[in-house]
């Protein structure tokens, strides 16, 4: 049906414009409710493709996933039967700590199957995260759900959820991936994948009653920033020194030393090239930041700028078994200067990128480990390009002498 009306509509356009195409005066002749009712047909499907999968021009597409989509919905979605179905989903899924599962597609329907499982997942050991931006995703889902319905269901849910992020959280200010604790590399203080920094700037926005966290009570802002402050304390207290000199984190630190810690076989312990962005991007973006933050901000950013891999780019390729791989080639001359990229890991004690297999042999070569991990795990990126830039605009308002 979407494909036919949009394919009126397209038909209807070129027609008017090879009509109209020489008379200017007539633009305003076009048939604006034809125009008018199409995108507003667009716009409302918008929301619903996204959530079922299909592309505003009613093409099937590969169905989203949820963490992706439900920050990407507009306040109007929220209005909608469909938001409230997904929100009812997310009641479900939420576990009685207060906190939700990672990897699902919490938006699609809620079969018995699909209910058995997730009972039975319930009673498990690791259920409840802050992996892969679980809990925080869900909660800022159903705060902007309530906003729009006025639904307390939906409110007590997100309160549960602070709830839980407060108790999971360590005396040291960290948080491990899982709670309830889970034994093995899960109780570490998890900067991987960003988890620990999507928890501080959902407590840095409720402490200060940001949209969509006006609804909180005083009470709850007030253990937000009680929360945030000993984030913070925990980022300052985990980053790494190097020979005198603070550089930047692991994606994991043991939660009773808070040294770097080993998680995965192939995520030994390092100097994490990926993970420290955000975590200098979020310290960044905090709002008159004591000298101890700026000090600590001015050391990352120095290690960023040292650690910068130059005249060197990825290349996808075609292997001799027929398979899509990759690798590391110097950058043409007739091709102009190439994005800096940044390792996923650099040695603890004189920052040299280096590889891993789930043999965990450390390996300084990505052509040195096999396919399988080469290609399935993000060992280089450009996103120190987003911290330096940030930079360059921070220090005009907190840097040296501010």
């Amino acid at each position: 049906m979407i494909r036919h009306i949009i394919s009126n509509f397209a038909q209807e356009s070129r027609t008017w414009l090879c009509a109209h195409q020489k008379t200017t005066e007539n633009i305003y002749e076009m048939n604006i409710k034809t125009i008018a009712a199409a995108l507003a047909m667009a716009f409302v499907m918008t929301p619903a493709a996204l959530a079922n999968g299909s592309a505003k021009d009613g093409r099937e597409v590969k169905k989203q996933k949820w963490t992706s989509m439900a920050p990407r919905l507009d306040d109007a979605f929220f209005t909608t039967a469909e938001a409230a179905r997904i929100g009812d989903n997310l009641l479900y899924y939420q576990h009685e700590t207060g906190g939700w599962p990672k990897n699902m597609q919490l938006q699609d329907e809620l079969t018995d199957n699909v209910r058995k499982r997730v009972d039975k997942m319930k009673t498990g050991r690791r259920y409840a995260t802050i992996d892969n931006r679980a809990t925080s995703t869900e909660m800022i889902y159903l705060a902007r759900l309530y906003n729009a319905t006025q639904d307390n269901r939906y409110r007590d849910a997100v309160i549960r959820g602070f709830g839980y992020l407060f108790e999971a959280q360590y005396d040291n200010g960290g948080w491990p991936q899982f709670y309830p604790l889970s034994k093995g590399y899960y109780t570490h203080i998890t900067y991987n994948d960003d988890a620990m920094v999507n928890v501080l700037k959902l407590m840095r926005d409720a402490a200060k009653g940001k949209a969509p966290f006006e609804f909180l009570p005083d009470s709850i802002k007030a253990k937000a920033q009680a929360s945030l402050d000993r984030g913070v304390d925990c980022i300052l207290k985990t980053q790494v020194v190097q020979d005198g000199k603070k550089t930047v984190w692991c994606a994991q630190h043991d939660e009773k030393t808070l040294l770097p810690a080993n998680a995965r076989a192939f995520e030994l312990a390092s100097l994490s090239g990926q993970e420290s962005d955000d975590i200098v991007l979020f310290l960044m973006s905090l709002s008159k930041p004591s000298q101890a933050i700026r000090d600590c901000i001015e050391s990352a950013v120095a290690w960023f700028k040292s650690t910068k891999i130059i005249g060197k780019r990825i290349e996808r390729f075609t292997n001799a078994d027929g398979k899509p791989d990759y690798r590391v080639v110097d950058c043409a001359q007739d091709d102009g200067p190439c994005k800096p990229l940044w390792a996923r890991f650099y040695t603890l004690e004189d920052n040299r990128p280096f590889f891993c297999d789930r043999d965990g042999v450390m390996k300084f070569d990505i052509s040195e480990i096999g396919y399988e991990r080469r290609n399935g795990y993000s060992w280089y990126n450009s996103e120190g390009l987003k911290v330096l830039k940030k930079y360059d605009e921070w220090k005009k308002k907190y840097g040296a002498g501010k």
